[in-house]
């Protein structure tokens, strides 16, 4: 392959009519649509001049100057007389050269090919050196007798339309072309894609349903207080709730217990299913979870707090019941997510109820115990009774004593009245010495009944405390079975999943047209990236 040469030097200059001197100074280059050419000096004909051959007929040269030809065509004729070796002295003298060998000097070429690899000072040797103005000659400026051949303003025109006809083939070209490649590689992946959609793919039936994580309620607003009680009821309370059981559903464990339970591998490698769509004969978990995640379909409305979720199968009844088992997991997650925070709650509230409960029956057993080894059933009033004789007692020795001192007043006491008093004075205060000796006194192998009132006293406190734990612990027991209750969580379906009468998947328009406009992206990504990296090289 060989590679076309380069220009190495550009320069643009003005050109203001048919001038020799400067046609004869430069070589224009030229591009394929025909636009204005740069000019190059032509440096190579000062260093190898070659032999000027003789002046053409001074009557030709003037009748091609009297057609009006324009800069752009005079150069392209020099570069024809160039490529086709002719030894033509000046612009003109090439336009007369070529047509009498009956070649077109307008004819555009490519601008690589006037240029050749090592042989760019050959034909550039034939062309005179440059002439300044004082040496040309005047033979050649010399008005021409000849008349016009053909009108220069036609000729204009036919060469104008020749580019138009040239530009118009060229552009209907790289149309084609363009259809051609747009047939190949977008329209051709469409239709294939078209025919598998509407053809091929097997219908699939879809099943929505929709449910919602909820608590009690009424116990959450009764056990909470404050910002609790206004949030226990709503849905910010479930949020984690719901998204784990959003995790759960999603997940390659809910697709292989629903597989154990309703054959879900089983049923997506079916012979019913096309070939894209259908799993292997013995499918690992792997491969079945990306058919998985594909037809169930499970999403999370965090502003209303409801799970959506689809499922999509081969047949009606098959996407029921694989709903209906996702829903049972979902229900059976959302209980076992609190079960345990339930059960620790309660079971630490439960032992406290138990030891307080073992406590208050220890405590009575042992005051009853106390009461029937003293032989006493209600200490507190036997000594009640005992102060209350000897306050009795007490009080009728102070009458008996002022009756006794009203006497020993008398000058002549009655001495019996005196005697007698006496009497009763003695025997009352020797029955309150009893009285209190009862109460302190203690006999070999008895108690005192202040002893056994103090010991029942004890006995008594100490079975009042651990009553008042006992109530204590049950009001625990009664929080913890409330906070329990609330950290309970209940799956209220929305939405039951209904069976479909007809098929939902695959949609073939939308997908048609989808693949049209990915295969149609990725060409254009494919035709920018190719013309930019065309440019650059």
């Amino acid at each position: 392959m060989t590679t076309k040469p380069r220009a190495k030097k550009f320069r643009t200059r003005g050109h203001d009519g048919p001038k020799d001197a400067q046609e004869e100074f430069s070589i224009p280059v030229v591009d394929d649509a025909g636009d204005t050419p740069d000019i190059r000096p032509q440096q190579a004909q000062a260093q190898a001049p070659a032999p000027q051959p003789a002046p053409p007929s001074a009557n030709t040269i003037e009748a091609i100057r009297r057609e009006g030809l324009t800069g752009r065509q005079l150069r392209m004729a020099r570069r024809a007389a160039q490529r086709h070796n002719l030894p033509a002295t000046s612009d003109f003298d090439a336009v007369r050269l070529l047509r009498d060998q009956g070649i077109d000097p307008f004819q555009r070429q490519n601008m690589l090919e006037l240029v050749k690899p090592n042989q760019g000072a050959q034909p550039m040797a034939k062309i005179d050196p440059v002439k300044l103005p004082q040496t040309v000659d005047d033979a050649n400026t010399l008005p021409s007798t000849e008349l016009e051949q053909e009108d220069p303003a036609a000729r204009r025109a036919r060469e104008i339309q020749e580019m138009q006809r040239d530009i118009t083939r060229r552009r209907q070209r790289r149309m084609g072309l363009l259809g051609i490649r747009l047939a190949f590689f977008v329209l051709l992946p469409t239709l294939i894609a078209g025919y598998y959609f509407y053809m091929i793919a097997t219908p699939m039936y879809s099943v929505k349903s929709s449910f919602l994580i909820q608590q009690n309620e009424a116990q959450a607003a009764a056990a909470g207080g404050g910002l609790g009680g206004l949030m226990g009821g709503s849905q910010l309370a479930t949020v984690q709730d719901s998204i784990a059981v959003q995790g759960y559903l999603g997940s390659e464990a809910a697709m292989i217990r629903l597989n154990d339970d309703h054959g879900f591998k089983a049923h997506f490698a079916g012979d019913n299913i096309d070939p894209l769509s259908r799993l292997d004969v013995e499918p690992t978990n792997a491969e079945a979870y990306k058919i998985y995640k594909r037809n169930v379909k499970i999403g999370y409305d965090p502003t209303e707090g409801i799970i959506n979720m689809e499922v999509i199968a081969a047949t009606p009844t098959a996407a029921v019941s694989f709903s209906e088992a996702l829903i049972d997991y979902a229900e059976e997650r959302i209980s076992n997510l609190t079960q345990r925070l339930r059960e620790d709650q309660m079971k630490g509230a439960r032992e406290s109820f138990q030891t307080a409960e073992a406590a208050r029956e220890d405590a009575l057993e042992y005051m009853v115990q106390l009461q029937a080894d003293l032989e006493i059933a209600d200490p507190l009033g036997l000594i009640a009774s005992i102060q209350g004789q000897i306050t009795q007692l007490e009080t009728e020795l102070t009458m008996l004593r002022i009756q006794l001192a009203e006497q020993l007043e008398n000058r002549r006491p009655n001495q019996a009245r005196v005697d007698a008093l006496r009497g009763q004075i003695r025997r009352r205060e020797e029955r309150i010495s009893e009285l209190k000796a009862e109460l302190t006194k203690t006999t070999t192998g008895e108690l005192s009944a202040a002893e056994k009132q103090a010991r029942l006293r004890v006995a008594e406190a100490d079975f009042q405390t651990r009553d008042l734990m006992l109530q204590t612990a049950l009001q625990n027991l009664e929080g913890a079975r409330v906070a329990a209750d609330r950290q309970a969580r209940y799956l209220a379906p929305s939405v039951f999943p209904v069976a479909p009468d007809e098929p939902k998947y695959p949609r073939r328009f939308e997908n048609t047209l989808l693949a049209f406009l990915i295969f149609g992206g990725i060409y254009l990504m494919i035709s920018l990236t190719a013309s930019i990296l065309r440019e650059q090289v």
